[in-house]
């Protein structure tokens, strides 16, 4: 007190002992002081400037503006100085009067302008001067219009001041505008000079004026467009140079390097946090210099309340004073409106850069991973840290400059209420500190019930990917209800912790409205207790309007602390993430091949996948390879065959020794990986087109004629993970990828497992021998008959290479390899035995066959799935809504909820809230007229009326959070039931992400955000009807203006949301093509490294996160500039309210009612905003709805169960299959795949099903699971249609052992019985049969050892083995192998037949397989081409005619016979 005492004193001592706001010379005095603290500034910026640097830099003499500016201000410096000089030596009062002082300051002052012009050293010199400019100048400006506003006349003295400081603003203006496009040629400086930039439509931010930029009119063109006709991904332009993707990852990563370079082992401090800091610092006092801005001017609307209700208490109020203080209410409004538009706008697009630099440090981070790196994180885990963690930075700087903001305002608030009240609000603090305090438990329940919610929905999402990827085996077991059940147990815990959270909600919102009333109550009351505070209407509404802007603290501080836990939370993971192992550089040395004979170098190499575990995966491996050679790897099951070609991929870490490769690698994996797009996309792999290279390509790995077939060629798409391709087309897709790539060395791991044998020796002859001829090809391999043609064998058991040489030098040797090809030799003497004729008619094919001529190559299996209308891909865009879709989603909300009842109470009971509110302040406003009304009884009154509305909308909040869980429930339940019972085709031609997104981010946005949605644009639809209704009770005259405000804030809502609401919907499906990417990538991360393409993956990426921040920015941009419009317009009834009670004559309306109208009005843009928002919002959640409703509609495969057509549980009891005129079309109007088949399979038989790849073998087997209805014709089973029972009844009878292996994550138990239906004996049993038994029976945790993702950490021989497990323990008289043997070596090939023979003798199986020997002891083989049976007899008789089947043993017989015959008859 003593110091603003003296401070007054001081002003009083300068304006002639007047302490008077009103007058002009106190007014000039409080410019000075500002003037001050700004001129301190600028000396404490130039004295730090010159310690930094010794070199300052001089404006440039060609700047005329400035120097004329300059001297200007220099002449002005001259005339202050001599007048201060002239009143101190002249005058006679000496130092009792100081305005010569203040002559000789403002002297300075000018002399310190002239200064600032010309000596511009630093960024920041010149934002603070260039503030500095503006401010004096406005302050100035806003002085002398209100004396001629007030004496309509100036003093010439005055004059050349304020032209010059009106010059001063211009150049204040012209140094914003030179910063702003200094900073964008920076950062255009800083990209690299090589990389060419494409010429793109660029936002129109990166060209807008400084009014554009305040008012957000930049945007206005992209709005008009949307307003004429629904935006489109063409429409949208790219985002400017500063916040693209590649800019805001450099400057991260700049920061992180620095970083890792000063860290200390000691310092655990989170390195993710300081680099975003010290990239973000900057950016960050801009928000909060705006976040002050809003804060102060918000605080002081209570104080013009107070000097409003005051001023309308005065017997003859100065309509002047009146004016003045409606000047301060604009320009406190239009500061509180500009400073928030900014402050959210700027946080968010800082929040935008963040998000795209962690989005794009963990791809990159994933890029180089470890292998131990990647076993600790999943794909799903990664792919959750860039749409979770990383997305949560979009709004991370928001709620942290929301956070020390709020606490700023409420300690400015409390100031305010002191000043006001005195010592009445020392009360008041109590009840304030207790629902603080109670805050904090109910904030800490929800974060808890929202962490653990994150948890079950993580784990839900990740059971629902894997699910979603294995759709295929889940229907063929009849497994849909097992996994359905376990969704739904998932989501029942998840929708615990949902339902938990949303019931907790109510009581958070019953406590935030008890606040105000509680504490206002207990304010009054120690007003009339100490009478620190007349109880009169400035004191009422002041702390009324007060305590309002304290409640925004209480209630969102607890959320927004809660919300800065869970970003940390974000950080820490993504700081695990990104200090995780990377691939060592010097695992394998690559030189580039210059003149050296060498290909490959391994010096006594020993490499293990678990670097902890003693015995290592690959042991004392010594290897030298020469250009050209042709290398074979083979040995049985988990041998370490791949992990030798990851060896040399450097993709396992080494333990010790030496590799040298010399040369580019392709690589060619067991597991295909084929990435969305088209084929020749996947073909070309990021390379230019070089025609003749591609025929090339295509022709050798037998492609053309499949491409052919194919109605888009070779621009067919593909399907995620190439879902719609069958496993030999993936294969051969793969190998041209390789082949094109034309690299010096090539690593093929067993890619023919996927194909038949002629197709095999095709790839074989043309790929491997011709194409590659002259390159270093290390193939590993099962097929025994192409190891004589190869110049080099490694034979590997246990890891070791434990035989190496020439095909004839290690049958000499004999042991492992000779193992190997006695099995395969068996297969061939069985073979050979079937008839001599055959023999001398595959001898006779075989010169034919050496000299490359083989019979035709005919269509694949992969041109029946692509195959649909001409002109139509399979994986087609996504639909999505167009335009205005009305109240539609809405109703269909309320209607699949069955909610209409709580809905109608909800909104009941807001509009009972509403009008209690009223009621209460309106009894305050009528009550302290009355003379002989008590303290107690206003107090009492109010308290009651308020807290009874409290009640009200405590049930408001219960009630929609009744609604929300009632839908949540209903639309999870429709999207489950009508995902697991879509048709096999709906998953074909739909990506996983697209599934994925309805049931993670839509249903969340069902979960959490529509209900309270609902509920807020109610709230705020009612409280500004009400706030219209009050002011206009008071002031009719403001209804005009509020209804044309209205009518106008209604046409902005529309012109916005036409193309709001396309954003939303274009960025709903920009977001999934982020995370399928990221997702893809993280599967085929060893071949981007082996192909050196990880560079060009990278660059794809960031096109990827721009385009969809693109979308976020400017959604968020096209937010602002509709809130901006709105506050103006609503603004504008305030002003007119505030207007027309100053023109009131006095007496006619009580100072009571002044203040009600004046404190509804000063919440009305408040109030506006949050209605519109929220209604915006809404509009845009419910296009969740839309998205979700489209998958609920999915028409549905036939039955689970027909009630009336169950069959028999012994049926079937014989197995007898019979075929009449089958045809089978994948979609209506499509060719036809089969074609009329008709036959017979004979209950107990053994039958082959032979043909080319792709003629339509695994159709058949669809068809017999009815994983695709025929056209026509039928298929009996012991005498019962199939179409005529339900699909459960039938595919359980069924067993199937398929083409691609799947396990579960999970258990060895859960993936050989997941309906827990055997005995742990049973299985133990099954297990030894399928060859497993002694490698589980030695893992600590037996049958309970764990099974990864997918199966990873099984090799994909071992999880054949699996499949093999799970058909002998259901034994159904029925058993199907489709190509069941492809990835497993002969010899074990050979077992399993056996068993399969000994276990399933007098059942039916039916064999669809690639390998002859397979189907040859067959008792009948039927061959298929182009879905026509061709064929169907024993396989003796057929190879006593010249059928197909013949043909086909030829073909398979004449390879062998190249490559073993000769050993085996020098054997015999």
């Amino acid at each position: 007190m003593a110091s603003s005492r003296t401070l007054f004193g001081g002003f009083s001592l300068i304006c002639e002992g007047k302490l008077n706001f009103g007058s002009f010379c106190i007014q000039r005095a409080i410019i000075d002081v500002i003037n001050l603290l700004f001129l301190f500034v600028f000396y404490l910026l130039l004295l730090v400037g010159s310690v930094k640097r010794h070199q300052g830099s001089v404006v440039n003499r060609r700047d005329w503006i400035s120097l004329t500016v300059s001297i200007c201000c220099a002449l002005i410096s001259i005339l202050y100085l001599g007048v201060g000089l002239w009143n101190l030596i002249e005058k006679n009062d000496g130092f009792n009067n100081l305005s010569w002082l203040v002559e000789l300051f403002r002297g300075l002052l000018w002399i310190s302008l002239s200064v600032s012009l010309l000596v511009q050293k630093s960024q920041w010199v010149k934002i603070v001067i260039s503030a500095w400019w503006v401010s004096f100048s406005l302050l100035v400006s806003a002085l002398h219009i209100e004396v001629l506003f007030r004496t309509h006349s100036i003093e010439n003295f005055d004059i050349f001041p304020w032209i010059v400081n009106i010059l001063l603003l211009f150049c204040a203006f012209r140094n914003f505008h030179h910063l702003a496009r200094k900073q964008v040629e920076d950062e255009s400086l800083s990209e690299p000079l090589l990389v060419e930039k494409e010429e793109k439509n660029q936002t129109d931010l990166c060209q807008a004026t400084f009014l554009s930029k305040i008012s957000f009119s930049w945007i206005n063109p992209l709005l008009s467009l949307g307003y004429l006709r629904p935006l489109a991904l063409e429409d949208i332009p790219s985002i400017s140079t500063e916040d693209e993707s590649s800019l805001a990852y450099q400057k991260f990563a700049n920061a992180w390097e620095s970083l890792m370079r000063e860290k200390s082992s000691s310092d655990r401090r989170n390195l993710v946090i300081r680099a975003i800091t010290k990239v973000y610092f900057k950016e960050s006092i801009f928000i909060a210099v705006c976040a002050i801005l809003r804060t102060i001017s918000v605080v002081a609307l209570p104080l013009l309340l107070y000097a409003f209700v005051n001023y309308s208490n005065q017997e003859e109020g100065n309509l002047q004073e009146g004016l003045v203080l409606l000047g301060y209410l604009i320009l406190s409004k239009v500061v509180e409106s500009l400073s928030q538009r900014h402050w959210y706008f700027a946080s968010r697009r800082s929040g935008m850069r963040m998000r795209s630099a962690l989005m794009v440090a963990v791809y990159q981070k994933q890029l180089k991973l470890s292998s131990s790196g990647r076993k600790r994180h999943s794909t799903g885990e990664i792919v959750n840290y860039i749409a979770v963690d990383a997305y949560r930075m979009g709004e991370f700087p928001w709620w942290f400059h929301s956070t020390w903001s709020l606490v700023l305002q409420l300690f400015m608030s409390m100031g305010v209420l002191f000043s006001v009240v005195g010592l009445g609000a020392i009360p008041g603090i109590v009840p304030l500190l207790i629902c603080g305090f109670l805050n904090m438990p109910v904030a800490k329940i929800l974060q808890k019930c929202q962490s653990e919610f994150m948890i079950s929905q993580d784990e839900r999402l990740r059971t629902t990917s894997e699910i979603l990827n294995s759709m295929k085996i889940i229907k063929l077991q009849s497994w849909e209800e097992k996994f359905k059940s376990l969704i739904e147990s998932l989501r029942d815990k998840e929708f615990k912790w949902l339902s938990k959270q949303q019931f907790l909600r109510p009581y958070g919102t019953a406590l935030y409205w008890t606040c105000p009333t509680v504490v206002s109550s207990v304010v009054f009351l120690g007003c009339a207790l100490f009478g620190s505070a007349p109880l009169n209407a400035g004191t009422i509404f002041t702390v009324l309007a007060t305590l309002r802007s304290m409640a925004e603290p209480v209630r969102t501080l607890p959320e927004a602390l809660s919300i800065l836990i869970q970003v940390k939370v974000s950080f820490d993971r993504i700081n695990t993430f990104l200090l995780d192992d990377e691939l060592k550089n010097d695992e394998v040395r690559r030189i580039p091949l210059q003149n050296s004979d060498r290909s490959v170098k391994v010096q006594a190499g020993n490499f293990g996948w678990d670097p902890e575990i003693t015995s290592p995966t690959l042991r004392n491996v010594d290897l030298e390879i020469k250009r050209g050679q042709k290398i074979a790897v083979c040995g049985p099951v988990a041998a370490g065959k791949s992990s030798i070609l990851y060896a040399i991929l450097g993709e396992i870490p080494k333990l010790s020794g030496t590799v040298h490769v010399f040369g580019s690698i392709a690589y060619v994996s067991q597991t295909s990986w084929i990435q969305s797009g088209t084929i020749r996309d996947n073909i070309l792999y990021g390379k230019p087109m070089d025609t003749g290279k591609y025929e090339k390509a295509i022709k050798s790995c037998a492609l053309d004629k499949d491409i052919n077939s194919f109605d888009h060629g070779d621009l067919t798409e593909i399907g995620q993970r190439g879902i719609n391709m069958s496993g030999g087309q993936k294969q051969r897709i793969q190998l041209a990828r390789a082949v094109y790539n034309d690299a010096d060395i090539y690593l093929l791991d067993d890619p023919f497992s996927a194909v038949d044998a002629h197709t095999a020796s095709v790839l074989f002859n043309d790929c491997v021998m011709a194409a590659l001829e002259k390159k270093t090809v290390i193939l590993v391999t099962h097929q025994v008959e192409f190891l004589s043609e190869v110049d080099r064998i490694l034979v590997m058991e246990g890891g070791n290479i434990t035989q190496s040489g020439s095909y004839e030098e290690l049958l000499m040797a004999g042991t492992a390899f000779e193992r190997l090809v006695n099995a395969h030799r068996h297969s061939i003497t069985a073979l050979g035995s079937l008839n001599s004729e055959g023999q001398g008619e595959s001898q006779g094919l075989a010169p034919e066959m050496s000299n490359g001529s083989y019979p035709t190559k005919q269509n694949s299996e992969g041109e029946i799935s692509v195959k649909g209308p001409p002109g139509v891909q399979l994986t087609q865009d996504e639909e999505t809504e167009i335009g205005d879709v009305g109240w539609k989603p809405f109703l269909d909300y309320v209607s699949v909820s069955k909610g209409s009842l709580h809905l109608s109470l909800s909104l009941l009971t807001q509009f009972l809230f509403v009008i209690l509110q009223a009621a209460s302040t309106y009894w305050l406003a009528f009550a302290i007229q009355i003379p002989s009304m008590t303290s107690s009884l206003l107090i009492g009154v109010y308290t009651g009326i308020a807290t009874l509305s409290t009640g009200f909308v405590f049930f408001r909040s219960h009630f929609a959070a009744h609604l929300g869980l009632r839908a949540s429930k209903a639309f999870f339940s429709g999207l489950t039931n009508a995902i697991f019972k879509a048709p096999m085709l709906f998953f074909d031609s739909t990506p996983v992400g697209r599934i994925l997104t309805r049931a993670s981010s839509d249903m969340s946005i069902l979960d959490f955000d529509i209900p309270f949605a609902i509920i807020f644009m109610a709230a705020g639809a009612t409280e500004a009807i009400a706030t219209i209704g009050i002011m206009a009770f008071i002031t009719w005259q403001v209804l005009i203006v509020a209804i044309l405000v209205m009518v106008a804030v209604n046409y902005i809502q529309g012109y916005y949301m036409s193309s709001a609401r396309e954003l939303i919907r274009i960025n709903g499906t920009t977001k999934a093509p982020v995370m399928n990417y990221a997702a893809e990538t993280s599967l085929g991360v060893v071949t981007i490294r082996a192909f050196n393409m990880v560079d060009r993956f990278f660059q794809n990426y960031l096109k990827l996160v721009d385009t969809d921040a693109t979308l976020l920015f400017l959604s968020n941009a096209a937010m602002e500039w509709l809130v901006l419009r709105i506050e103006t317009l609503q603004n504008l009834t305030l002003f007119t309210a505030a207007f027309f009670l100053l023109l009131l004559p006095k007496n006619q309306v009580t100072p009571g009612l002044v203040g009600l109208s004046l404190s509804y009005a000063l919440s009305l843009t408040g109030t506006q905003i949050f209605a519109s928002r929220w209604y915006c919002n809404l509009s845009n959640y419910i296009i969740s709805v839309e998205r979700i409703k489209q998958f609920m509609h999915i028409p549905a495969e036939p039955p689970a169960i027909i009630e009336d057509n169950r069959p028999l549980s012994s049926w079937p009891s014989k197995g007898r299959i019979e075929l009449q005129e089958l045809k089978i079309r994948y979609r209506p109007n499509a060719p036809l795949v089969l074609k009329g088949i008709s036959c017979t399979f004979q209950e107990g038989t053994r039958i082959g099903v032979v043909g080319r790849t792709g003629s339509g073998k695994t159709t058949l087997i669809s068809a017999l699971f009815r994983l695709v209805e025929p056209a026509s014709g039928k298929i009996l089973i012991d005498g019962l249609d199939i179409c005529s029972m339900g699909l459960k009844d039938l595919r359980m009878k069924l067993s199937i052992i398929p083409q691609e292996p799947t396990l579960f994550r999970g258990s060895i138990r859960t993936n050989l019985d997941p309906l827990g239906l055997y005995s742990d004996d049973e299985i133990w049993k099954a297990l030894e049969k399928c060859q497993l038994k002694t490698t589980i029976s030695l893992l600590p945790n037996k049958l309970d050892s764990s099974v990864s993702d997918e199966g990873e950490n099984w090799s994909v021989g071992q999880r054949q083995l699996f499949c093999l497990g799970r058909v002998l323990l259901k034994r159904n008289r029925i058993l199907v192998l489709d190509e069941a043997t492809a990835s497993i070596d002969s010899a074990t090939d050979a077992i399993l037949q056996r068993i399969i023979r000994q276990e399933f003798s007098n059942f039916t199986v039916i064999t669809v397989a690639h390998r002859v020997p397979t189907v040859i002891d067959s008792d009948m083989v039927m061959v298929l081409s182009y879905g026509q049976l061709l064929e169907y007899d024993e396989p003796s008789n057929l190879m006593e005619t010249n059928s197909s089947f013949s043909k086909l043993v030829a073909e398979y017989w004449s390879s062998c016979r190249r490559n073993s015959y000769q050993n085996f008859s020098s054997d015999q």
